[in-house]
């Protein structure tokens, strides 16, 4: 005689409630109310919906350290975390460009000059936590708006190869009459080192005889930053 079927339970979905408190808390008290781990949670929730976030946003911290970092970090660094796939991965790069261009927004509005401090608040949200040593440049016209923001060079943890004949060129192509140069120094230290000096000098003496100004060069670290000018040392 064949035994009736025995009913299994399915296995209480306990992280919606976390889910929706988790939400509910945001929307009352904003991103200040939430730890990091929680905050990474919210955007892992899109990605993820059928699955407890929560031990893997606390793995993500342990690995890279702060939401800011989690978010920056780079695709292929992220796929090293078991259990984050693609669509989490995007969700966290999505966040990280809207932070960006969020900051570039101040920068594109106002006169570079005039509002240090967004163009630093800008820089170090595009630069602060990268693992690679990058190499920017602002482009400006004659009254200090932005024409351009590029990425002259990306190289390794200490180094980035930067040519100043290249940013002379296309400082003509973009009619700009001044730049910013910007690089970050992924050891966390902003102070210039004796290649930094020298490479800025090489640079602010060739703009000197093509009309192109070096207003400054910041360099820029997560724990804190430089600047050349503000050092004296353009």
């Amino acid at each position: 005689m064949t035994k009736p079927a025995v009913a299994v339970a399915e296995e209480p979905q306990h992280y919606l409630g976390h889910r929706e408190r988790l939400r509910a808390r945001f929307l009352k008290g904003g991103g200040e109310a939430l730890a990091d781990y929680e905050l990474l949670e919210l955007v892992l929730f899109r990605a993820i919906p059928r699955r407890d976030v929560k031990p893997l946003a606390k793995t993500l911290l342990a690995r890279f350290g702060s939401f800011a970092e989690v978010v920056s970090a780079r695709p292929e660094r992220l796929r090293e975390i078991d259990g984050l796939g693609e669509a989490a991965i995007t969700e966290l790069k999505i966040v990280a460009e809207a932070v960006k261009r969020f900051a570039k927004i101040r920068v594109e509005s106002r006169p570079a000059m005039g509002s240090f401090s967004a163009v630093l608040d800008y820089c170090r949200t595009a630069m602060a936590y990268l693992d690679r040593e990058e190499f920017r440049i602002l482009f400006l016209d004659k009254k200090n708006l932005l024409i351009a923001d590029e990425v002259q060079a990306t190289g390794t943890i200490d180094h980035a190869p930067v040519y100043p004949r290249e940013i002379m060129r296309r400082a003509f192509e973009l009619n700009a009459t001044a730049i910013i140069l910007i690089h970050n120094h992924p050891s966390g230290d902003p102070s210039p080192s004796q290649a930094d000096i020298q490479l800025t000098r090489q640079i602010v003496s060739l703009g000197k005889s093509l009309n192109v100004a070096v207003h400054d060069h910041l360099i820029i670290a997560r724990e804190g930053f430089a600047s050349f000018k503000g050092l004296q040392l353009i």
